[in-house]
């Protein structure tokens, strides 16, 4: 069973947003000649690895509430300049929206069971998916999603 990862995406405004600088930042690799893949760069090095490259996505907080995923591809631990642990997560690029949820703030980066994370926000999920990520935003904040 896969094992996720939750983390709060500072300074997005929405999934859009952060559609956009994930292309920004593969354009900018690409234009630096370097490996065109995208890589979350965390402090702490996940231990549960496997479970996580076992099918586990990362889980992104936009403006309080649980709004998209990204594919898991790569745990990368590594070394700093400064002799600190630390790791790059590789990510699938695209970034999949799901029914959104509320989370608080918290530090980091949280595991997350299989069993909570919540579905995907597909063309089949009905009018939902067909919604503005704003209207679902206040729907959702209303109780009503």
């Amino acid at each position: 069973m896969p094992l996720h990862l939750i983390k709060l995406c500072v300074g997005a405004e929405s999934i859009k947003d952060h559609e956009d600088w994930v292309k920004l930042r593969l354009a900018q690799k690409k234009a630096a000649g370097e490996p065109v893949e995208q890589t979350h760069r965390t402090r702490m090095v996940p231990k549960r690895v496997d479970e996580l490259l076992d099918g586990g996505s990362l889980y992104w907080v936009i403006k309080g509430q649980v709004a998209a995923r990204q594919e898991i591809l790569d745990i990368r631990p590594f070394t700093d300049g400064e002799g600190i642990s630390r790791c790059h997560i590789v990510l699938k690029n695209k970034v999949i929206p799901v029914m959104p949820r509320p989370q608080r703030p918290f530090q980091g980066w949280r595991y997350l069971p299989d069993h909570e994370v919540p579905e995907d926000l597909k063309a089949g999920a009905g009018q939902v998916a067909e919604m503005p990520e704003t209207l679902r935003r206040e729907l959702r904040e209303l109780g009503l999603l």
